[in-house]
């Protein structure tokens, strides 16, 4: 199962997970003038990255807001380098926050399970009922190899607008929300013990993470905030059990690596590998 193949490369490659969330501004202006356009500039870009990162990497997010943005010469940049992960044997996650119900759902998972713009995972909002908004990805959860991360409680600021809310017991809004899909989680369990139903846990904002984390215990957890949001390894080592159960992202941190380390910034994509390596080991050794 999926979930399987994850667990595993967290035990061989590390928790890193490469955010490919490659906005033009990101690229190396001396990079971008070699290319007739953008679109091919983000493709060679996000390819140097991979190739740099593959073997350190448990997998890849790529966020597709960056490239709908760019209209249909993005979504050829979104294409081609989701076909080119494929071709390296990474896993995955398409980064598209859908939360719509039953028949469009159903749209949705087919349109990112299958075709173009296939992927192993992607991330939704469950803010329309867990069962109406889910219900149509667990066909390929339970049949083609298919994952889901469930936004529960996410590294932005403005997360305590609404999933910090409390019912009359005190209990959070993110927390139930934590409890409805663990309870799914346990009924899609592959053998390492974690689910295809994960969920996005940031790791700032991270009052409380041992609880919520013992809340759902059988969800394999994407992880924001590390770096350019001021996350850390002590952040994330909550979020893990016997050192997995967890990939953390990193974006801006990796793909601009070469802002911060200096030198050549046409050696981006070794400043990305040596960023991976810092955030991989820095992990490591907190939980050990």
């Amino acid at each position: 199962m999926l979930a399987d193949k994850l667990y595993d490369a967290v035990n061989a490659n590390g928790h890193v997970c490469v955010g490919l969330d490659t906005e033009i501004t990101y690229l190396p202006e001396d990079y971008l003038k070699s290319f007739e356009s953008e679109g091919e500039a983000i493709i060679s870009f996000n390819k140097a990255i991979i190739d740099q990162t593959y073997d350190l990497a448990a997998c890849y997010k790529v966020q597709i807001a960056y490239y709908e943005a760019m209209g249909l010469a993005g979504m050829r940049a979104y294409v081609e380098t989701l076909r080119y992960l494929r071709e390296k044997g990474c896993m995955i996650i398409g980064d598209i926050k859908r939360g719509d119900i039953q028949k469009t759902a159903g749209m949705y998972a087919k349109g990112h399970f299958q075709g173009d713009f296939e992927v192993d995972w992607v991330t939704l909002n469950a803010y329309m009922g867990v069962n109406d908004s889910l219900e149509p990805y667990l066909e390929y959860v339970d049949h083609h190899d298919k994952g889901i991360f469930v936004l529960i409680r996410t590294s932005n600021n403005g997360a305590r607008d609404f999933q910090y809310m409390q019912d009359d017991t005190g209990k959070t809004l993110y927390t139930n929300v934590g409890e409805k899909l663990q309870a799914l989680a346990e009924k899609h369990l592959a053998k390492c013990g974690f689910s295809g139903i994960g969920g996005v846990v940031g790791c700032t904002n991270n009052e409380s993470g041992v609880a919520l984390r013992n809340t759902v215990k059988n969800m394999f957890l994407l992880i924001p905030g590390y770096g350019a949001q001021g996350g850390g390894a002590k952040d994330v080592a909550p979020y893990l059990i016997h050192g997995n159960g967890g990939v953390v992202n990193a974006s801006r941190g990796i793909i601009t690596a070469y802002r911060k380390m200096g030198g050549n910034p046409l050696d981006f994509h070794h400043a990305a590998r040596q960023a991976t390596i810092q955030m991989r080991d820095e992990i490591w050794r907190e939980i050990k």
